[in-house]
């Protein structure tokens, strides 16, 4: 009987393999189409994670236009795509082509899968840089990825729009000397120049909760609800960065649709050690800059006694769930005491009623909401409460 394996096909050691570029580099991985499988790039993003790298995660069933617009935001050094067979003369023309739309003509665009070896050429021509049939070490992968880093510069008006360079802008206050990017093996030196046009959004508010408690579900939501209402919205979602090769994986914007909110929400996910938001202020001034009055943050997942959060934002909101623990444990998680609101998600969940009924208790008059992120239930009301 065949025994189900969890490792790629070549396996590769676990070793910092970016420490010498002059910043980490930043791929963008999606699945383009109808491939409803996502094994084999889930497989193929812990190995690159692995390696130093930073991988964002779109998803499945991602159009070019939302990976194009994915790609432009994250500031991505290259596109590693994929899609069922068939359709790759087809998508990947129209990829290249909405890179050119949103301001991004020069995003490097790498393709894998089941690529007849007559179209390679075609596809090459067209203008991606690399084709990767099945087969493909996982070192010639890495090597790709490293290949298409350049050190930052900021991007001209000429060939960028004005998101293209907001993107940029953040990259370049992320990788500042001494912070995240500057302490755990980039190089970068260079600085925004959009320093002398720093201005606030009029409201920036935190999401912050325990692992799993549906921050990134929940903020999704909240972004689907301020596009019907033709709010400006721009996130910033943070993920740790590993204490052993400095590679993170960046998953959160998968559970944003972009395919249905399109250019109106920007989003951008960071890697950070830890609670080190040294670089935060920069890139929210930076936000306000460029034109966006709601802001949210949503940090990495918390523990007891991760608040500095409330340090860069107007608001808190706390998310919790069934079953975090008895009214001890909520007595002495710090976390709690840094909330503005309260966030009871997956309140469909069994134990939810005795879980308010405990957060009255240390709420001391501040707002409970309950919601089911999954279903948007009670994120109208959410969205109200953190942003009036």
């Amino acid at each position: 009987m065949p025994t189900p394996t969890t490792d790629p096909t070549t396996s590769i050691a676990k070793q910092d393999r970016c420490a010498d570029l002059p910043h980490r580099p930043r791929v963008l991985l999606g699945k383009m189409g109808l491939d409803g499988h996502d094994r084999g790039v889930k497989l193929i993003a812990r190995a690159m994670r692995d390696s130093g790298v930073h991988v964002i995660y779109s998803g499945l069933w991602q159009t070019p236009r939302s990976l194009a617009i994915s790609a432009r935001d994250e500031d991505a050094d290259c596109i590693a795509c994929s899609m069922m067979s068939n359709s790759h003369l087809v998508l990947v023309p129209r990829l290249l082509d909405e890179c050119r739309k949103v301001g991004r003509a020069d995003m490097i665009v790498n393709v894998g899968g089941i690529i007849p070896q007559e179209d390679v050429q075609t596809l090459i021509k067209a203008g991606v840089n690399k084709v990767f049939h099945t087969g493909t070490s996982m070192e010639q992968i890495v090597d790709s990825v490293r290949a298409s880093v350049k050190p930052y510069a900021a991007l001209d008006s000429k060939n960028a729009n004005a998101t293209a360079r907001l993107a940029r802008e953040i990259s370049l206050a992320h990788a500042a000397p001494g912070a995240n990017g500057g302490a755990r093996g980039s190089r970068q030196t260079g600085s925004s120049k959009s320093a002398g046009a720093a201005k606030r959004p009029a409201q920036v508010v935190g999401i912050t909760g325990a692992p799993g408690a549906g921050k990134s579900t929940l903020t999704a939501s909240m972004c689907a609800e301020s596009v019907r209402r033709g709010w400006k919205m721009a996130v910033v979602a943070f993920d740790p960065m590993s204490p052993i090769t400095s590679g993170a994986l960046l998953g959160d914007r998968l559970r944003v649709d972009f395919n249905s909110v399109d250019e109106n929400v920007f989003y951008r996910s960071l890697a950070i050690v830890g609670e080190d938001y040294s670089t935060l202020p920069a890139i929210i001034d930076l936000i306000g800059a460029a034109g966006f009055d709601k802001l949210m943050i949503e940090t990495v997942g918390a523990g007891q006694n991760d608040v500095a959060i409330r340090n860069f934002v107007d608001r808190t909101a706390v998310v919790v769930v069934p079953g975090m623990g008895d009214a001890v444990q909520m007595d002495k998680a710090g976390i709690l005491e840094i909330a503005d609101v309260f966030v009871v998600n997956k309140a469909d969940f069994p134990g939810e009623n005795k879980l308010v009924r405990e957060l009255r208790d240390v709420a001391t008059g501040r707002a409970i909401f309950e919601t089911i992120a999954t279903q948007g239930q009670g994120v109208v009301e959410l969205l109200d409460g953190l942003f009036h």
